[in-house]
Formats: structure tokens, sequence, C-alpha cells
């Protein structure tokens, strides 16, 4: 039976404020953070984007170089494997230095310019020249599944430094002691790029108040978050309620549907089984663009599909869970969809406590149209397999689901009608279509999108991973006749633009 692994560490129990440990609770805490980074803003926003490129890429010079003690950290606090975890460092620095590259070519800027036309008649035309700005202190909730890469010093962090938006960050209670040694590391950089100590800080608390008073707080003006639906709906109410409401970006729950099309099924159907069981159980289940959902046309074919799913979900033996809290929901959602109606169990690794097994079950078409409940998130290895009656079916599938991070459609030349027609549904649905592959692999890069309608997403024009993801902290400025003398430095030549 696999076990959890342990390790010794004690982190402290300090909040880490502009570069100092400081004791004092939560509230008053994000008090301090805050005030500290509007202090930073004015400086930090400033600095040249080669200086803040410097910064970034310092940050993942200082976590490199902090590998080996975070992995027997992560491992213990996580029960994550440590190739997992030693990708995820590489995958957290590398988008460090892609934001410090992005933000060098300008690109992140979006300069225009609209010269003045004096004599243009009716009216004449002012010099316009608009650029983007950022917009202030930004505060970062890390993630539970990911305490590298989205946590505190992951995408939504690197984001916002780079767009020059001083970040307070509130550490996940799973990994205090991982969040600690990224947290010094990032420290670390800013005393060596000489960066105002203010433009960091991180909150260590386990309770709501401090999310409640980061989120609140009237110098914080937008909000990164990765969690669960109902956290996320939380705090994006408050934000809302806020006297001066702020943007709240938040990467909730999706089941990342699979719509496999009659031709793709014909020719592989014990393939896709096998290779959809494997991305179902990667990680345990707990990527947030885990495949969850399948959808298929009922028939013989599934069958195959099924038998082949079925076989190689149960070689996989129970594996720990991120938290105790996270298995216990994953048990209680298991148990709460065996009793709808019309649910087929086909398999149930037995598993307790931190540990969790697959879980494979089969419903009909109509069945899931008619129980809302069936489309939402299990988060784990847990796989449903809707059987569609025909095409039409399918189609009525796809427009009744939810907002979804990932949509995948497995298809032959054969299945290009039907996914001409799925299509137009499907670009309503998500933020990334695949053909053909899997969703477990999420590129960090300028073309990808980690998004979706809601409950994908708090905001569907927004990405949390890719270069993108920095359009999220920042706001437009249009200058119109100012001298030269008084514009930002990259508005001045407009040969450039």
């Amino acid at each position: 039976m696999t076990t959890v692994p342990t390790f010794t560490f004690a982190p402290h129990i300090s909040h880490l404020i502009a570069g100092a440990r400081v004791d004092a609770d939560p509230v008053r805490a994000v008090d301090l953070a805050a005030e500290a980074a509007e202090v930073a803003f004015e400086d930090f926003a400033h600095r040249s984007a080669d200086q803040r490129a410097s910064f970034l890429e310092a940050i993942a010079e200082k976590i490199a170089a902090r590998a080996e003690t975070i992995v027997p950290v992560a491992m213990a606090e996580t029960a994550l494997p440590e190739m997992r975890l030693r990708g995820e460092i590489g995958r957290t620095t590398g988008q460090l230095r892609l934001f410090a590259e992005h933000i060098r070519t300008g690109r992140h800027l979006d300069l225009r310019h609209d010269p003045a036309e004096p004599d243009r008649r009716p009216l004449p035309r002012p010099d316009l020249r608009l650029m983007q700005v950022a917009v202030g202190p930004v505060a970062v909730f890390g993630a539970s599944n990911f305490p590298l890469a989205f946590s505190v010093a992951g995408g939504d962090t690197a984001s916002a430094l780079a767009a020059g938006c001083p970040v307070v960050v509130k550490e996940h209670s799973a990994h205090p002691g991982t969040s600690q040694i990224v947290a010094e590391a990032v420290i670390a950089a800013v005393e060596a790029t000489r960066m105002p100590a203010g433009c960091f800080s991180m909150i260590r608390a386990a309770g709501r108040s401090a999310g409640t008073a980061l989120v609140t707080h009237p110098l914080i003006r937008a909000v990164g978050f990765t969690g669960s639906i109902a956290g996320g709906k939380a705090l994006f109410d408050l934000c809302a309620a806020r006297p001066e409401p702020i943007p709240f970006f938040g990467e909730l729950g999706a089941v990342n549907p699979m719509f496999v099309l009659p031709g793709a099924l014909s020719q592989r159907a014990e393939t896709l089984g096998r290779e959809w069981a494997a991305s179902l159980t990667l990680g345990v289940g707990q990527f947030c663009t885990n495949p969850g959902l399948v959808i298929l046309p009922a028939g013989p074919d599934a069958a195959r599909f099924l038998s082949a799913a079925t076989e190689a979900l149960a070689a996989v033996a129970p594996q720990p869970m991120l938290t105790e809290g996270i298995a216990s929901a994953y048990h209680e959602g298991i148990a709460a969809q065996r009793g709808l109606p019309g649910i087929t169990c086909l398999l149930e690794v037995p598993a307790n406590g931190r540990l969790a097994g697959p879980n494979l079950a089969q419903v009909g078409g109509s069945d899931f149209l008619a129980e809302p409940l069936l489309a939402e998130e299990i988060f784990g290895p847990a796989g449903l397999v809707v059987l569609a009656e025909d095409a039409a079916q399918m189609r009525e599938i796809a427009r009744a689901l939810q907002g979804q991070l990932t949509v995948t459609l497995q298809l032959d030349a054969a299945d290009h009608p039907q996914a001409q027609a799925l299509l137009p549904v499907l670009e309503r649905k998500a933020g990334r279509i695949l053909a053909n592959g899997f969703p477990t692999g999420v590129e960090v890069c300028d073309a990808m999108v980690h998004g979706g309608p809601y409950p994908a997403s708090t905001n569907f024009g927004a990405t949390s991973v890719g270069t993108l993801a920095i359009r999220r902290f920042l706001r437009p400025v249009s200058y119109q006749n100012l001298p030269d003398a008084l514009l930002p430095e990259a508005l001045r030549h407009p040969v450039s633009l």
C-alpha cells in the first residue's frame, strides 16, 4: 500500500512582509503587507522592463538553487512524487524566465499611436498614444494542487510582478514549508536586484479571516486565485461587494469533457480507453484539466472503450491525495454520484483516509441531461462515461455543459463533418479545444489559454497560464497631446510603435 512520505521540517510561523518576519494576527498582517505594497508600487511599476526582467530571472535562479531543499519538504507535505516536483520546479522557473523575455520585448505594453491631424475637417484630431500600465498591488492565493507552479512564485505572482504590480501572497496551509522556502527565494531576489522591499510579502494563515481581509483591503487592486468553486465564488462576491469593486481572476473547476466521435471510436476504441485512463489518473486526478467526463456514441465500439478503460484503471493502485480534506471530498463525491438516477458503477477501487483509487461509472445521454449534478467536478481520479444515442444528442449534451477549461475531440478524417457541427458550441464552452490529445499537459507559452466561461474561471477573457496572463494586471491609459518630455519613455518615439 502506498504511504505518505514523511520529512522533518519546521517552518516558522511568522508572516514575511517586505523582507522581514512579522508576528501579528492575520488581519493586521494583511494591513502591513498591503501598505508596504502600496509604498513600493510607484517605484516598482516605473522600473524599466529590463530591471523587472532581471528580477524575475533572479527569482528563478534562487528557486533553482534551493531545489534540493524544496523537493523533500514538498514531497512530505503534498505526497507528490519526486519527479513531478522536480518537473514543477522547472515549470515554475521556466515561466518566470518566459515573462522576463516577454516584457523585454515590450509586447505587453500594447503600444498604439494615432498621430495628430490638425487640418482634418470637420474636426482636427489630437495626438493620441496608448499603453498598458500596472493596476497596483495584487493579492495571490496559493493553490493546493500545484505547490510551486500555482503558488507563492507561480504564474499569478510571476505575471503580476512582470506587469509592475507588487504582490501579497496568501500561502496555502497544506504546504507551509514549501511556501516558506520559495518565499525566502523571492526575498533573496528582491535584495539581489535592489527592488523595493514591499513588492513581495507572504501572509501565513489557515483560516478565512486573512483571505477576507486581503480581497477587501482598499489598497489591493486585483486578485489571482486557483481553487474550488465554492471558495472562489465566496472571494469573487467579496471583491464585487467592495465600495470600489476590483477584478477577481479565479480559476475554479471543470470536468474537461472529451467527445469521442464515431470514426475515431471505431478505429481506436481500446487505445483511447487506455490512454484516457492514464490521463484520468495522472497525479491522482488532481489536475484542474483532468478529463473526468467522456461522451461517446452508444454501441459495440463504446463497449470496447469501456472494457479497455476499466482494465487499465483497475491496475492503478490507490495513491495519497494532496490533503485529507481533498480525499474526504473525493470519497463523498463518489458516494453522492452513485446515488443519482441512471448511474451504473463499472469500477470502484477500494480506498480510505487520504488514499484514493480510480472510479468509473457510465450513464445514458438522457439521464445525464436530466441530472445537472452529473456534470459537476469530482476532484480526483473519477471518470464518468456518457453514452449518447446519436450525433444530435451529443450536440445537445455539449450545449448543456457549463463553462470548461478544456474540451477534447477525438476524431478521424471521417468525423470532420460532425466535429464541424460541434465546434460552434464548444467554442462557447471552453478556453482550449484539443484534437486527438489529452488536456492534462498545459504548455506555458504565448498562445495558451487556461481559463474559460464560468465556473471554469470568473473572467472568460483571461488566462492564468501563458504570457497573456500579464494582461490581467494591466490597464490601458491613453495620453492626449502630452509633450514628449512628459510621456512614458516607451511612448516618446512613435516611429517604433
